[in-house]
Parts: structure tokens; sequence; C-alpha cells
């Protein structure tokens, strides 16, 4: 998949001289992953530590996104690059830097994975950052579904709505994906008319690269993309949902997808919000 945004190990590597770049790896439990051995000038940040509001169920406020990177040494002109453990993590990382202002926001193919199968050099060494001052940007709120939203987008067939959970969870056998605790929603199902598309299927599982456009192009055909005035996705708490967004906005260069951030989470446990089930 070829899209500025998207940069592989090798340019990564050769940026290691290059202050205006910024290397951050997304954890889902603390900074475990980057503590075990991380890419070389690479920063470890807690997924929901740095990119949640500590009180609120958002994001955070501008002062506070402005404050949290100009203390890892990023300002307004650099160069973001990002990467999760696992690999939704670094796509949610980059939906998140993108719609609170930041530029210059971008993914690598395959992350630590990819890294570490081609024989690359890890390290324990933490770099020392200076802090830099951020200016506070405004947010793109085209990129966002809030749950109203949604729920208005039912009745408008220009509208499709993609899931990007695992089968399980979208047929209302599990809330969460299998091999986790299957909590999260207070009810199992789908938001109706969804249409399913395994977040898996843009992933070659080997190393966890994006597949080839021809693949991608296959992949995306049925569902008749370019048919829809607005596209919304969602999963589960919506990190998958955003590496559905990554494939759709940087390899389609579609314009019209939301990113429903609330996800089934939120709309699972909605008291008067409608629901499919597989007897629906």
């Amino acid at each position: 998949m070829k899209t500025e945004a998207l940069v592989d190990c090798d340019w990564l590597d050769a940026q290691k001289s290059n202050d205006n770049v910024r290397v951050l790896e997304i954890d889902r439990v603390n900074t475990d992953t980057y503590d075990q051995g991380h890419i070389p000038g690479s920063l470890g940040v807690n997924w929901k530590q740095f990119l949640w509001d500590e009180s609120t169920r958002d994001f955070p406020a501008p002062a506070d996104f402005a404050a949290r990177l100009g203390a890892l040494g990023i300002d307004n002109d650099t160069t973001i690059v990002v990467f999760g453990d696992p690999v939704q993590f670094g796509t949610y990382g980059w939906w998140v830097l993108k719609y609170c202002g930041h530029k210059d926001v971008r993914l690598l193919n395959g992350g630590r994975k990819r890294w570490i199968s081609e024989g690359r050099e890890l390290t324990s060494d933490v770099p020392t950052v200076s802090a830099k001052s951020y200016e506070v940007g405004a947010r793109d709120e085209s990129m966002r579904a809030l749950r109203r939203y949604v729920l208005n987008a039912l009745d408008r067939p220009e509208v499709l709505i993609l899931d990007h959970r695992s089968p399980e969870e979208y047929s209302g056998e599990r809330v969460s994906p299998p091999g986790e605790p299957d909590v999260g929603a207070e009810r199992n199902g789908k938001i109706p008319g969804a249409r399913h598309l395994f977040f898996e299927e843009f992933l070659n599982p080997e190393d966890e690269t994006f597949k080839s456009e021809a693949e991608l192009s296959e992949l995306l055909s049925p569902y008749n993309l370019d048919g829809y005035k607005e596209i919304i996705s969602y999963c589960r708490l919506s990190h998958r949902a955003t590496l559905a967004y990554f494939v759709l906005t940087q390899f389609r260069h579609l314009k019209n997808v939301r990113s429903y951030d609330g996800s089934w989470t939120e709309w699972g446990s909605i008291v008067g919000y409608p629901i499919e089930t597989s007897d629906s």
C-alpha cells in the first residue's frame, strides 16, 4: 500500500539522526512491550494514559494535548511516527493525533513485528528528550462520529456503516474478541444495518504489514465504497476501526469516512438505542 502516511523500516532507519522525527511506540498494557526492548530512539507510551483525558471518556483537551506532545520533545513541525502493540493501537494513535490537529503523523508498516523480522536492532536505552513548545491547534471533527450522529445515520441509505470486529462479535456470539474476557457492553449484537469487514483482512498475518494494493482493491470491491455519501467505521473501542479508517482514507483516499470512537462498548450499553442480533 503506497501512501506518504505509511513508512517502512528502511525509511525509519535512515531517520536516526533526524531531530525532527519522533518515534512513538503505543502499548496496550502500560509500556510493557517497550520495556522489553524497543526501536532505538523511540519513546514508549500507554495508549490510554497518552491519548485519553484522565477523568472523562474523551480525548485530551487541546491545551492538555499540546502539553503532552511538548513534553515528549514534539512541536508542531515534528514528524511523528507511530506503531502499536498490537498493530491497531498504532493506527489508533495515528487517528487521535490527526484528529487532535497534528499535521505530520505517519505509521510504521508492520511495527515492531516487521522490525524484528528484518533482524534490526532493539535497545533498552530510553532516549532523553528536551521539552518543546507546542501551539494548540484545532480538532478535525470531520474524522469523528459521535453516538447521536450514528443514530441519525441509521435511516440514511447513502451512509455505509462498517463493523470491523471479529465474526464472533459481529454475529452477537461475543461482545469482545475471542481469547479475551467477554466484557465491554451490556448487549450482544451490531448496529442496525452495519456490514462486516474484519480488520485483520487488511493485514498480512506473518508480519502485520498491509496487504498489496491489488489485494486491498479486491477486498473492498464488494462494498461499493464510491456509491455512498458517507462511511462510518466502528468496532469495540475503535482501535480496529481506525485501522480500517487508515486504509480507506490513505489507500482509497476517501474523504467521507468517520470513526465512531464510542463503538460497541458505548452503543451496546445505551438505553433506548437499537441493535440487531442474529435472531433479528
